[in-house]
């Protein structure tokens, strides 16, 4: 294998169209040119129905492809980059890793995971409250299980209404409502600039994130050799070994349960701590677990998270 970068080539980077995912295609695209600033980096967005122009597309500065319009859903944007790379209309790809499923085509592989971005959850909310200074009974936005969980436990008093939509869409939701607020992921209100309007950091130890949040996946061709080694560069050895820890536990955990299933994985020195919860049999209480064990050994040690969850909820009442 050469290690230089194929100046010849362009190749041509696929991410879905809302604001969030063109910020973070950009970040990894900028991140991979300070390092090989030789490199030509093309983006095709794959737009979908609700998704807004961003200021690169009407001003054509970083988008040359068209666009192609489908309907709306996490699952289904993943799917048609994943066709895209299997059918070589773009090279690589980037995903928040949340939304990729446990298992996918045995044709890709994730390339890189860059340094993973905050992987909290927040409160925004009105009048600059915090969870635990929310009036009795007010009215939280989320379109999440797991968060509407966690909420539950921790307020029991809350309501918890259904919010959907991309960042802009949900933060919006709370003036003229009788939303109180809403939860989010804190990477995506970092990438776009938006964290002044946070009003809590809630801690991922009791509010276990989502699998993979705050962590970004460049997925290429397993085959592809070029594009392998253009993306290696941005590879980082912690993001990768939390993530797969963390992935792990939802394979684990999906083979035997449907209910929501959390897990954050953190390094610590040549360790890594994972803290994961599932829902138990009533489905309103949590079964947690947590273990700690060589990072060379993550995925092994997720797995195992994965089989103590399962066997708490097994005993749960």
């Amino acid at each position: 294998m050469t290690t230089g970068c194929h100046p010849s080539r362009t190749f041509v980077l696929g991410t879905r169209g809302s604001a969030l995912a063109v910020r973070q295609a950009n970040l990894v695209r900028d991140a991979i040119l300070r390092i090989k600033p030789e490199a030509e980096i093309q983006l095709s967005v794959i737009r979908a129905h609700g998704d807004e122009p961003t200021r690169d597309e009407r001003d054509h500065a970083s988008f040359t492809a068209e666009s192609t319009v489908l309907p709306s859903g996490e699952g289904i944007f993943v799917r048609s980059i994943e066709t895209a790379l299997i059918e070589r209309r773009i090279d690589l790809a980037v995903h928040s890793f949340k939304d990729m499923p446990s298992v996918g085509p045995s044709e890709l592989s994730v390339g890189a995971f860059p340094v993973r971005e905050d992987p909290r959850d927040v409160l925004v909310a009105k009048h600059g409250h915090t969870l635990s200074s929310l009036p009795t009974g007010a009215v939280i936005g989320t379109g999440s299980p797991r968060r509407r969980a966690l909420l539950l436990t921790a307020r029991p008093d809350l309501r918890v209404e259904p919010v959907r939509g991309n960042v802009d869409t949900r933060l919006r939701s709370i003036q003229g409502h009788d939303l109180a607020g809403i939860v989010l992921a804190a990477a995506g209100l970092k990438r776009l600039g938006r964290q002044s309007e946070i009003t809590e950091w809630l801690d991922p130890a009791t509010f276990v994130p989502a699998i993979g949040q705050g962590t970004l996946a460049v997925q290429v061709r397993t085959e592809d050799e070029a594009t392998l080694e253009l993306v290696r560069c941005i590879d980082d050895p912690d993001s990768r070994a939390c993530a797969l820890a963390e992935r792990a536990v939802a394979i684990r955990v999906n083979a035997g349960c449907t209910l929501p299933v959390a897990a954050h994985a953190r390094r610590d020195g040549s360790q890594i701590a994972i803290h994961a919860f599932i829902l138990a049999q009533d489905g309103r209480s949590l079964v947690r677990a947590e273990l700690r064990g060589p990072s060379d050994r993550a995925e092994e040690i997720g797995s195992t998270v994965g089989d103590l969850l399962l066997e708490g909820q097994r005993t749960s009442p």
